[in-house]
Parts: structure tokens; C-alpha cells; sequence
């Protein structure tokens, strides 16, 4: 029976309605691959019509730092790019920081070992186990799913040399598009390099990318789908993850012939309106597998001036591959966000919080 049950109603872009429940699970333990103790949690859509899509959510060490907050020393190169003046910079000796302000190199590394703990939970060491190097290829999406290194986890792991193909879709303006107001673009598809029995033999594809309105990964699914015959399972690994965008790719699952699984770090996350691209925190503690870590989170981003919850907004991924690539550019586009919102900057919030 599933601890937690969650209805929803979205509109759709072909003007009719995505109904159907979020079914969260009891949170599992397992060992942490360098000690302690960390969660998976299986879960599921399940749209009225029947169709459903295979979740796990999974709580560790560094997804948790990437998801919530981290207290660390002070990181004088990253403060200046925020905007602190060399006095306040020397006066810190240690600060609380949420995930949005990982960047850079330290995001990459950072992922890498929530990406490497994900492939060590039981959920895909058990499905992983039941085929050989050959037999998996990892489809990373560039950008962000170049940053992932999940074929660095497979080696890691299982000591697995697996086929990637790189592949960038992404969203292109089309006003034609109701409510999203935008579709998807292929502009390279490295497959070319497999031979014929390379192609053959795979079996399993690990697509790796987050997911916001859901657009882009569901076209990166069928065209996998469509282009490799013999695949037996998707197995899709969304860092970030909203509830609207799966509930859009769920709908692709009609008629399956390939089972679909996504793996996602600790939460699914809000899909905020115009274009349900901006995804914040679900004000709900029984989304999350530590309640109590989102309660912090909250804390830590507080009110704006009109006693309006600065978390109900706080887009997880903001710029979401600028964060990896160019992190003046994130702060740039998290400030313009939160003074839109809540006419504040990231500057004023750290300052609060020193």
C-alpha cells in the first residue's frame, strides 16, 4: 500500500486534462557506498486511464546537499560572484548555503557522487545485475546530462565499459505550441558511431537529464525507443523532476512494449505557470523523504517584504544548465527571478543568513 497518495489535474497542450495520482511508498534504507545510511523510495504515476509510470526517489548524503542546504566553509571565489564585498567575505568563517548555489566545477563534482550513490542503491544494482557491459548505453543530453558521469558510475560501480551517445534536444519558440508555447529540436544524434551488432545488443538505455515541463524528455524517449529495436528498458536519471512533466511523459506510455523508470533526487518538484518550465519545492512534507530537511530549507529562504514564502518560488534549477557552465549567468538569472518575485536579490537572503 502506498504511504502517501497525491491527486492531480493538469491542462494539457491538446486542450484536454492529465488526471490521475502521485503514489509515494514507504522511504527503504540501504548502506551508503561510503558509509551510512541512505533511502530509496519507490513510487508511481497512475493516470485514470490506466497508464502508469515506475518512480524512485532516493535520499543520500550528496543528493541531499544538492536538493536542501549545506553548511561549509567560505568559499571566497564563490561569494564574490554572488556579490559580498571583501569585508563581509573576511568577517565569514562558515555559511549555510541551499543547492542553488552549488555551481560550477563544484555542482559536477557534486552530482557525480550523488549519481555514483543512486547506481549503488538497490534499485538498479538489482536491475543492473541482470545484464552484461554490452547489453547498456548512456544517452546524455547535452548540455546537462553531459555533466552527470553516468557512465563514470556504471565503471565505478560495476566495472561496466558501456557505450554513450550524445545527443542534444532542446527547446525551440513555437507560438503554435498551446500553453507551452515551445517543441523540441534535435540537432545531434551520435548513433552513427555504433556498428550494426553494437546496436543490437543494447538493451538498456540510461537517458540522463533533468525534467521540467517534460517536453524534451519525452520526445528523447521515443526517438531512443524508435532507433533501437531491441531495447528491453528506459531507465531515465532526472537530478530534478516535476510532477506535471512526468505525468507528460507518462502519457507515452500507452501501448508500451519497453518498460520506463525514472530515478530522481530526493522530491518531484512543482511546475510553476506561464510556462511550467520554473520548478520550485512542493510545500508538502510527505513529498519528501526528510521532511525536516525541506523544513530547514524553507527557513533558510524565509519571507519577502509582503510575508510571502520565498520557497514557494525558489526555482531548484533556475538557469538549469547555465548553473554547470556559467555561474555569473546563474546568479544573474536567479536575482532577476527572486526581484520579480519578491523584490530581492540572493545577496540580500545570504546577507540574513550570515
Amino acid at each position: 500500500m502506498p504511504e502517501f497518495i497525491y491527486p492531480f489535474v493538469f491542462p494539457e497542450d491538446d486542450r484536454l486534462q492529465i488526471r490521475g495520482s502521485l503514489e509515494l511508498e514507504k522511504p527503504l534504507p540501504y548502506s551508503q557506498k561510503n558509509g551510512g545510511s541512505g533511502f530509496y523510495r519507490p513510487a508511481r504515476i497512475v493516470l485514470d486511464n490506466g497508464i502508469d509510470l515506475e518512480l524512485v526517489l532516493y535520499h543520500n548524503d550528496a543528493t541531499a546537499e544538492f536538493i536542501y542546504l549545506r553548511t561549509c566553509k567560505k568559499d571566497a571565489n564563490l561569494l564574490e560572484i554572488i556579490g559580498l564585498s571583501r569585508e563581509e567575505i573576511q568577517a565569514i568563517h562558515t555559511l549555510t548555503l541551499p543547492g542553488q548555489l552549488y555551481m560550477g566545477s563544484a555542482r559536477s563534482r557534486l552530482i557525480a557522487q550523488a549519481i555514483d550513490e543512486v547506481f549503488y542503491a538497490p534499485p538498479l544494482s538489482q536491475s543492473i545485475a541482470a545484464y552484461r557491459q554490452h547489453h547498456l548505453a548512456v544517452f546524455p543530453i547535452a548540455r546537462e546530462g553531459l555533466k552527470y558521469q553516468v557512465a563514470e558510475a556504471l565503471f565505478e560501480n560495476y566495472g561496466y565499459y558501456c557505450d554513450e551517445v550524445v545527443l542534444d534536444a532542446h527547446h525551440v519558440f513555437d507560438s503554435s505550441v498551446p500553453l507551452y508555447n515551445r517543441k523540441v529540436e534535435f540537432t545531434i544524434f551520435k548513433d552513427k558511431d555504433l556498428d550494426d551488432h553494437q546496436r543490437e545488443n543494447i538493451a538498456v538505455a540510461f537517458i540522463a537529464d533533468s525534467i521540467a515541463s517534460g517536453i524534451v524528455m519525452r520526445e528523447v524517449i521515443a526517438k531512443v525507443k524508435e532507433r533501437f529495436d531491441h531495447i528491453q528498458r528506459v531507465e531515465v536519471i532526472a537530478p530534478f523532476a516535476t510532477l506535471r512533466g512526468l505525468s507528460r511523459i507518462a502519457r507515452l506510455e500507452r501501448g508500451r512494449h519497453v518498460a520506463t523508470r525514472v530515478h530522481v533526487f530526493e522530491t518531484l518538484l512543482n511546475a510553476l505557470p506561464p510556462d511550467f518550465y520554473y520548478s520550485a519545492h512542493f510545500d508538502i512534507p510527505e513529498f519528501h523523504i526528510c521532511p525536516e530537511l525541506e523544513a530547514d530549507y524553507r527557513r533558510w529562504w524565509g519571507e519577502d517584504g509582503n510575508g510571502n514564502a520565498i520557497a514557494d518560488t525558489a526555482c531548484a534549477g533556475y538557469g538549469w544548465s547555465e548553473v554547470f557552465f556559467s555561474p555569473r549567468r546563474q546568479i544573474g538569472m536567479i536575482n532577476s527571478e527572486l526581484g520579480a518575485r519578491h523584490q530581492m536579490s540572493i545577496l540580500d537572503i545570504i546577507r540574513r543568513n550570515i
